[in-house]
């Protein structure tokens, strides 16, 4: 199940945007709000004190003083730059956020878009890996997965790229998540320092949901149905066993 969510969840996501072929991007917003709150309160409520507790009594046969030399704080923020950096590439790509960037003349429209591309396929490798400990895990990133697929395949679509390149483009995407998975329970160096790539994602999904919420609003004006998806988003975390 933990492989088979964040796949299916890709894939779904692809063949939707195919048949319904979306315009209405206020519901996509919401559906983007929704999975940012969702996937930001896993992040909060289950990992993030997993992966604090695991570092107090770490494998390397150190314990760490409750908070003066515990690095997870560092990797995580180091977590967070490295998005950032993976940003610059992707055009913010993994929040949604694809809407006519990347591409600045016409004749750029049907080239295939590699460094986001790259960038995307890394950013889904590593969510992929804190999934084999955490299971709820996969659940998150299925959901968070699950409209950036829509969206993406639409910009593609839309951007005149081939369609056997967009459909071979989200089936890598898709399949990046449960090849992180895997290579966190097969490689032992992964295993090794599982705490701290842990953290490293967890700076990766802080950066991406708090940015799904903020920019699912647009004109930062009250949206009561945005309120509600977050709330919603929260709940569900909540009472979502790990």
């Amino acid at each position: 199940m933990i492989y088979i969510l964040p796949l299916l969840s890709v894939i779904l996501g692809y063949v939707m945007a195919l048949i319904l072929k979306p315009t209405n991007r206020k519901n996509l917003k919401l559906l983007l709000a929704f999975s940012g709150a969702f996937l930001l309160s896993l992040t909060v409520m289950h990992l993030l004190p997993e992966v604090y507790e695991a570092s107090l009594h770490d494998h390397h046969g150190h314990d760490h003083d409750h908070s003066h030399n515990n690095p997870i704080g560092l990797y995580i923020m180091a977590g967070i730059i490295f998005q950032i950096i993976l940003e610059y590439f992707s055009k913010g790509a993994e929040h949604g956020h694809v809407h006519g960037s990347g591409h600045n003349n016409e004749h750029d429209h049907s080239k295939m878009p590699w460094l986001l591309f790259i960038s995307l396929c890394i950013h889904a490798l590593l969510e992929g890996m804190p999934v084999s400990h955490h299971h709820g895990m996969a659940w998150g990133i299925a959901i968070h997965h699950f409209p950036i697929a829509i969206i993406l395949t639409a910009f593609f679509i839309n951007s005149g790229l081939n369609k056997t390149i967009v459909m071979l483009f989200m089936l890598v995407f898709a399949f990046m998540t449960p090849l992180g998975t895997l290579l966190s329970e097969q490689l032992h160096f992964i295993e090794h320092y599982f705490t701290e790539i842990s953290a490293v994602v967890i700076g990766i999904l802080f950066h991406i949901s708090s940015t799904i919420i903020f920019e699912s609003n647009e004109g930062h004006k009250f949206n009561l149905a945005k309120l509600l998806a977050i709330i919603l988003g929260v709940i569900m975390a909540y009472f979502l066993q790990f």
